[in-house]
């Protein structure tokens, strides 16, 4: 019986000829990723740390993203300890505020490689899959130890194959197929598995991929992968990675799944997924013409190049809605000014968006767009749980940047295709 990705890649970095699904193994992680949550965890093994010192100052990743600038005095001194950490140990990448969204970071700065195992202290580290890498979320205190051994333990997870069959349509991006897979499998349909994606990917941008595999922790995945094809070298070639630098690992053809699941992607709809669930899924047909109070545009999972360039052709030449707010946050700082030398940034402003600096503030309700009580937000992020935006009386709905772009407009949720 063949090897699925997971099996391949977890015996390759714990030094072992095969494992099985379900085997405990103790690897060796290429990266370690944190961010404003690095105080916290270091502060876990500080004595620890004076004592034996860190493993490796390559291993951290360090991006300040989560509220930026700082909103406080609180904040303002946890990124200040953590600048700190980051000259006393010499750590080589860290990322200060202004740089971008952590994963965005971490995948411009060709750190996701194919092949490569990468564990972060924030949930969806899955979103590198996109580039054919394990990636997945740990716990602070096994960040901690990490810091301090180079080393953790996994538990080789089952796979889920999902075979992607012809091209979506128009209008219908990657973030209503991953709305789509969710609502059918459920939140917790894929819980501790790694969910291969196979099938017709090459009708699926970078961008796509890493929107799908963002949200794969919202299936309950613990890694959410996409083959090494094409177009993943091409883009891996844009930001200066050579196919010399890295090795492709994929699925055998006769590997084992837990489950199969094809999807015929002409025939996935617009999708919105409403309070208070992920899973909780509809057509635009269905949730149409729900008056919003903000539309919100960017994330880790949908603050790309190409979602902002959806967007500015929307509202090209049009106005936001006077009973609305649109904010706009690209992913990165590279982001954000190649939309300002394309014009998306001026169109979205000229429309009456409001542009926000590169971060998650919005995202997680901690800073820049919490809501009120009562209010709702049509929104491009991953989760839409009770307080996910700041306020437990307050209600997300998820969608596609089209459809927030053409919410914004008529200020309640709208069809871009009946523009």
């Amino acid at each position: 019986m063949g090897k699925t990705f997971a099996q391949k890649i977890l015996a390759k970095k714990a030094n072992l000829k095969s494992v099985e699904v379900g085997q405990i193994v103790t690897v060796h992680p290429d990266y370690l990723l944190m961010h404003d949550n690095t105080a916290a965890i270091v502060s876990k093994i500080s004595k620890d740390l004076k004592q034996y010192g860190l493993y490796d100052p390559d291993l951290p990743i360090i991006v300040l993203d989560h509220v930026v600038p700082a909103s406080d005095e609180k904040t303002a001194l946890n990124h200040k300890q953590i600048r700190e950490f980051v000259k006393n140990y010499h750590i080589k990448n860290f990322f200060d505020v202004g740089n971008g969204i952590c994963h965005q970071v971490v995948i411009e700065k060709g750190f996701a490689l194919p092949s490569k195992l990468l564990l972060g202290s924030d949930s969806h580290t899955c979103s590198y899959g996109a580039l054919g890498a394990f990636s997945t979320g740990i716990d602070r205190t096994e960040a901690s130890a990490l810091l301090l051994t180079g080393e953790t333990w996994l538990k080789v997870p089952h796979s889920i194959k999902i075979l992607l069959r012809g091209k979506l349509n128009h209008y219908v991006s990657a973030k209503d197929l991953i709305l789509y897979i969710i609502g059918k499998i459920g939140a917790d349909g894929a819980n501790y598995a790694s969910v291969e994606f196979h099938g017709d990917v090459h009708n699926l941008t970078i961008d796509d991929r890493i929107t799908i595999a963002n949200m794969g922790v919202e299936m309950g995945a613990k890694n959410a992968v996409f083959p090494v094809d094409d177009i993943t070298t091409l883009y891996l070639s844009t930001i200066g990675i050579g196919a010399n630098q890295y090795e492709i690992t994929w699925a055998d053809e006769d590997a084992e799944y837990a489950q199969v699941l094809e999807i015929k992607l002409s025939e996935v709809p617009i999708s919105v997924a409403v309070p208070h669930s992920v899973d909780a899924w509809k057509t635009i047909e269905e949730v149409e013409g729900i008056q919003v109070d903000q539309c919100f545009l960017g994330t880790c999972t949908n603050g790309r190049l190409s979602d902002l360039r959806i967007a500015a052709e929307i509202l090209w030449g049009r106005k936001v809605s006077p009973n609305t707010r649109l904010l706009v946050l690209p992913a990165s700082k590279k982001i954000f000014e190649e939309a300002i030398r394309l014009g998306y940034i001026d169109t979205l402003s000229k429309a009456g968006a409001i542009i926000l600096p590169t971060g998650c503030g919005p995202c997680l309700g901690a800073h820049q767009g919490v809501l009120a009580p009562s209010e709702k937000c049509i929104s491009t992020a991953n989760r839409n749980f009770k307080g996910r935006m700041g306020c437990n009386e307050s209600e997300i709905y998820l969608a596609s940047p089209a459809v927030v772009a053409a919410s914004a407009i008529n200020g309640k949720i709208t069809n871009p295709e009946k523009l």
